[in-house]
């Protein structure tokens, strides 16, 4: 706590601080890449990577939490740092380049900075705001440093104000400590991304310029975009009333896309190959950062597994999360189904985290075994979800999975593993989830 208590006092250094206007409303896009992305790996390796860190999610989740004791209270965004999808963006003036998990869980948008009293390693350099000349960090009785709850007066800046520093823990335990500032957010293709996705070139947002950052990280992304309900989050920065994204599959190559408001999910028509359906988006004054669903049951096969009426509106949409996890008594209800349909001797992935695998007959290799569907039943909508969204085949293993898990908890959570190939709209103006399997990669190609 000594050590965290001098870092709270290091970080508060004085940057150059200037005002610059924020421009003004339109549509954002960027191009998102997947975490495990031209790392060259295998198909089962990639599954077994995506696993693993869903099954080291849940093991944090489920350790008793350790409060930060210093002069700034560690706040609870909600949401859990697994790198994912990772959106592609550029920071200051000039641009430099950040990559940042797409989180719907949180709320804080966030990099790491130097000077770095302890982070993770990561490839892309660390944004100095030294050398921004449109950085400015808050004084710390600015409205916007006093609206985050969990903030504290720092060091004196160069304005003799003292700064804002922040402190943000996540439900994974993973925590950034730093200042907050405002700097310019280049999207499209001045975000790195290669390709003409963006049609607003900068906005001046407020962000976490962390210098304590630990966790669950990995060297390929540099910090967090919250995507949540709060104040501090991309969407809510842009004041948009709507947002999407288009996850193409964990297996290729291809760039995913996020756009942050512009018309509903009919304007990108061209790019589904389904039917459009549409559930209500809840609340949950508990967690007001997250994205709550009313889960009535799921069906394999023709057997519908009713959820408790209790939990049908604790599941939540976190493009953070890999896996789609369940309760565990509702996960060995679908797990028995699947065993008993299937029809295939269960069997298991060395040093894989799924348990619900089967063996693959010789004849898997020109004939694809039965596998019942899998549909989860919303308010007012089902999502059938394709084969490829919930089954995963080894043939040179001669094994067969389903992507799904259990974990601790009431609550259920549909992970990204999920929503691959499926164009997924939040109304956030009407309270309204609309989702369409779609070919993401024409989204891509047409913004």
């Amino acid at each position: 706590m000594k050590r965290l208590a001098a870092l709270l006092v290091l970080i508060a250094l004085p940057y150059p601080a200037r005002a610059v206007p924020g421009a003004g409303a339109g549509v954002v896009a960027a191009l998102l890449t997947h975490a495990d992305a031209g790392r060259g790996l295998a198909r089962p390796e990639l599954v077994r990577r995506m696993a693993h860190r869903a099954r080291a999610r849940r093991r944090l989740l489920s350790e008793p939490a350790r409060p930060v004791r210093a002069r700034v209270r560690a706040g609870l965004g909600g949401g859990i740092a697994t790198n994912e999808y990772l959106v592609r963006l550029a920071v200051g003036t000039p641009p430099r380049p950040v990559a940042l998990t797409l989180d719907t869980g949180s709320d804080l948008v966030w990099t790491q900075c130097a000077p770095c009293r302890g982070c993770f390693d990561q490839g892309l350099p660390l944004l100095d705001p030294a050398a921004s000349s449109t950085y400015a960090a808050l004084p710390c009785g600015a409205p916007r440093c006093r609206a985050l709850p969990f903030t504290s007066c720092g060091g004196r800046l160069s304005s003799g104000n003292r700064s804002c520093v922040y402190a943000y823990h996540y439900g994974d335990k993973s925590l950034t400590i730093g200042q907050l500032a405002t700097d310019r957010f280049t999207f499209g293709d001045g975000g790195g991304g290669g390709g003409n996705a963006g049609s607003l070139p900068a906005r001046r947002l407020t962000f976490g310029c962390g210098h304590f950052n630990k966790g669950v990280f990995q060297s390929n992304e540099t910090g967090i975009a919250g995507f949540g309900r709060g104040r501090w989050s991309l969407p809510s920065q842009l004041n948009v009333t709507s947002f999407s994204y288009c996850f193409t599959s964990m297996f290729e190559s291809k760039s995913s896309l996020v756009t942050l408001g512009g018309a509903p999910a009919a304007l990108y028509s061209h790019a589904h190959v389904g039917e459009v359906r549409s559930t209500p988006l809840l609340r949950n004054p508990s967690q007001p950062s997250l994205y709550f669903l009313s889960l009535k049951a799921i069906s394999v096969g023709s057997t519908r597994i009713p959820v408790p009426a209790s939990r049908r509106q604790s599941t939540i949409i976190d493009s953070g999360a890999s896996i789609t996890t369940l309760p565990e008594d509702l996960y060995e209800a679908v797990r028995a189904e699947f065993a008993a349909q299937v029809g295939l001797p269960p069997s298991g992935v060395e040093g894989s985290a799924l348990d619900l695998c089967f063996a693959l007959p010789v004849t898997a290799f020109w004939r694809r075994p039965a596998v019942p569907p899998l549909t989860l039943h919303l308010g007012g909508a089902d999502w059938e979800l394709p084969r490829g969204n919930y089954v995963f085949e080894d043939l040179a293993a001669r094994v067969m999975c389903v992507v799904l898990d259990a974990a601790p908890g009431e609550q259920t959570a549909i992970g990204n593993f999920q929503q691959q190939n499926t164009h997924v709209v939040y109304d956030l103006e009407n309270d309204r989830l609309s989702f369409a399997p779609a070919r993401c990669d024409r989204l891509v190609a047409s913004l």
